[in-house]
């Protein structure tokens, strides 16, 4: 009960519980997502998962030269990092949902 003055501390216990189920939901949710990510105007794409593995990688066969190893991995690269910067912004875009108001949780994801 509060007086006032100090904070209702059984409210606050309630609260923290109903964070700490969102954000658990909301992991559960990001675990199943995926991002995609492409390269060389799409010759290359890969897709990440919301545990920011890598799912699946798709290779157009014109970009395969056996002369010119180091274009195609700077395309693997490139399209798996792509896809890697939306997961991070998605998983930021939905942790700031469930958190955005908390203070002294900014920046937090």
């Amino acid at each position: 009960m509060s007086n006032g003055k100090m904070p209702d501390l059984g409210a606050l216990m309630q609260q923290a519980q109903r964070l700490q189920a969102d954000v658990a939901r909301v992991q559960e949710e990001l675990a199943k997502a995926t991002c995609e990510g492409a390269a060389g105007g799409g010759l290359v794409t890969a897709v990440v998962n919301g545990q920011f593995e890598v799912v699946r990688v798709k290779i157009d066969k014109t970009v395969v030269d056996p002369n010119d190893i180091g274009m195609l991995e700077d395309l693997v690269a490139a399209a798996v990092n792509a896809a890697a910067v939306k997961v991070r912004e998605l998983t930021k875009n939905r942790m700031s949902s469930v958190v955005g108001g908390m203070p002294g949780l900014p920046g937090l994801f």
